[in-house]
């Protein structure tokens, strides 16, 4: 039982980080492209604590580990006005891909890392299985005295939370930003705009709810090339 509550925690402080990282890099790409609406409101910064929702950061994900086994959150939005950027119709595109592209590199950095932990591609292929199935007792065995297969684990744990982040985000609906890119793509009336924005949520509700195993059999097949072509396995 120890082991299950050190990888529950383990799990929160890598979502919460990869959730901030995510939020800055929207800022930071604002300011690069001219709006410094984040940097004025201090959220160009990786400490949790200007990033950190109640709800989103903490209360949904551990009620989600400690049910489903699994966790997905958010952190505050990092603010940022579309008017002060340089390139008004790519700029709004840019600074939404940039909180995926983010969580990318960060998949593929710890991904590429885990490929060279010294440890047997039979137990490194039972413990992402373990973990793709939310087994922590599983997981607390086959990790149990070795250093090389804690290290592969808390890995190929950030490689999974950051593909999740990164590929549900480009959904196309508000508030995901893959919405900037399809309203980037796609010329819409500014009331129309404003008319998806508002009802984003439910929408991606309705989205979520009737389209579940669609959405799994994507978010699995991403996660399922990474483990093939970037960790190796």
């Amino acid at each position: 039982m120890p082991a299950e509550i050190i990888l529950i925690v383990f799990q929160v402080a890598i979502l919460i980080m990869s959730v901030v990282i995510h939020e800055v890099s929207h800022g930071v790409s604002a300011l690069w492209l001219g709006d410094p609406t984040a940097k004025y409101a201090g959220r160009l910064t990786l400490n949790p604590l200007k990033h950190l929702d109640l709800w989103g950061s903490f209360l949904v994900p551990l009620i989600m580990i400690l049910t489903l086994g699994f966790g997905f959150g958010w952190a505050k939005p990092v603010p940022y006005n579309p008017y002060n950027l340089r390139d008004q119709k790519k700029g709004p595109a840019i600074v939404g891909l940039a909180g995926p592209l983010s969580n990318i590199v960060v998949a593929l950095i710890f991904g590429l890392g885990a490929r060279f932990i010294p440890l047997g591609s039979v137990v490194k292929v039972d413990i992402i299985q373990n973990l793709m199935q939310f087994n922590f007792s599983d997981l607390a065995v086959a990790i149990s005295g070795s250093f090389a297969s804690i290290f592969f684990l808390i890995f190929v744990m950030i490689v999974f939370i950051n593909v999740i982040l990164a590929f549900f985000n480009l959904i196309p609906i508000p508030p995901l930003d893959g919405s900037k890119l399809l309203f980037s793509i796609i010329p819409l009336r500014t009331e129309t705009k404003i008319m998806l924005e508002q009802f984003g949520f439910v929408f991606l509700l309705m989205f979520i709810f009737l389209f579940s195993g669609l959405l799994g059999s994507f978010l699995i097949g991403a996660l399922s090339l990474f483990f093939r072509y970037v960790v190796g396995l």
